[in-house]
């Protein structure tokens, strides 16, 4: 009895034994499953923090309750400007007016548009005053340390402007690097950082609107000037003194909004209005209509200047 009993009991073992190597093989399998179940609960942790599709509906906040409060810089054709109607009334215009409207529509909110100068907008949106800055905004990183920025929504380029006069006189950006010369750019803009970092040694003026940069040039106050591309190209139609002269290198080629910083549902609202803009075709009618504008008779700058020149 006690050898049958020896016999079962190094049998169990046996089979034990057995059974241990199996699970330690599968073992190794499934570690290896594990590691990739546990990877892939990793992966679906980390989908799960990635927030659905419109989850920003929810979340949405702006500084007031329905609204979409945005501040602009009405010197900035075909960006924004004000139209003058066939009643020589002055109606604000220009193709981030209309993204503007569009991205309001988007999201469900009345748009407020606050017209103010370009350092202002800069100001306002940093202080958490209004919820966006619409007015051809670089996203530089200087400006990403004070607000959050769009996706881009408008590819567009820098240049060097003169008049008509002075076309032959210089052949690159160098050549203008002189202290006898003076360079203009808005306050607060990228375009003075150009004139800064191509033009150190020239007298670099600061003027608030970019139409006063384009008065100042065209009353021989100015010798050049860093304007935007697109916006030197407007101001050219309806100025031909104004000539073009060179592009100037710049590695943030685009525009987008400035955003309130930490509104995460807004921007990703904002981002999503964006996109949508450009699949449907909404934003190339924005610039061809704003282009076709600007061409017109139209009023650059704050009306309240309008109305106290006209005062004076």
């Amino acid at each position: 009895m006690k050898k049958v009993f020896a016999i079962v009991c190094a049998l169990t073992l046996l089979v034990s034994l057995l059974a241990g190597c199996g699970n330690a093989a599968s073992g190794s399998e499934t570690g290896s499953s594990a590691a990739t179940g546990s990877s892939a609960a990793a992966g679906d942790s980390s989908a799960a923090e990635e927030k659905p599709e419109g989850w920003w509906k929810e979340e949405l906040t702006t500084v007031t309750d329905g609204k979409l409060t945005v501040a602009t810089s009405p010197d900035f054709a075909p960006y924004e400007f004000y139209a003058i109607d066939e009643n020589g009334n002055a109606q604000l215009a220009g193709f981030d007016m209309a993204l503007a409207q569009y991205i309001a529509d988007y999201l469900g909110l009345t748009l407020e548009v606050i017209p103010m100068d370009f350092d202002g907008v800069l100001a306002e949106v940093t202080a958490g005053n209004v919820d966006l800055g619409m007015a051809g905004l670089s996203p530089d990183p200087d400006r990403m340390e004070a607000m959050d920025f769009s996706d881009i929504y408008y590819q567009g380029g820098q240049s060097l402007v003169t008049v008509q006069a002075n076309k032959d006189k210089w052949s690159s950006l160098a050549d203008l690097n002189d202290a006898s010369l003076s360079i203009g750019a808005q306050l607060g803009s990228i375009q003075y950082d150009l004139a800064m970092e191509n033009t150190p040694d020239a007298d670099v003026v600061t003027l608030a609107k970019v139409t006063d940069v384009i008065a100042d040039l065209l009353g021989d106050k100015l010798d050049a000037a860093f304007i935007e591309t697109v916006v030197a190209e407007s101001y050219q139609k309806n100025y031909p003194d104004l000539y073009i002269a060179f592009d100037v290198p710049y590695e943030v080629e685009g525009s987008s909004i400035g955003v309130v910083k930490g509104n995460e549902a807004l921007l990703a609202g904002v981002n999503e209005a964006i996109a949508a803009a450009l699949a449907d075709g909404s934003m190339d009618t924005f610039v061809a209509e704003a282009n076709e504008l600007a061409s017109g008779e139209t009023y650059e700058g704050l009306l309240e200047d309008a109305s106290a020149s006209s005062a004076a």
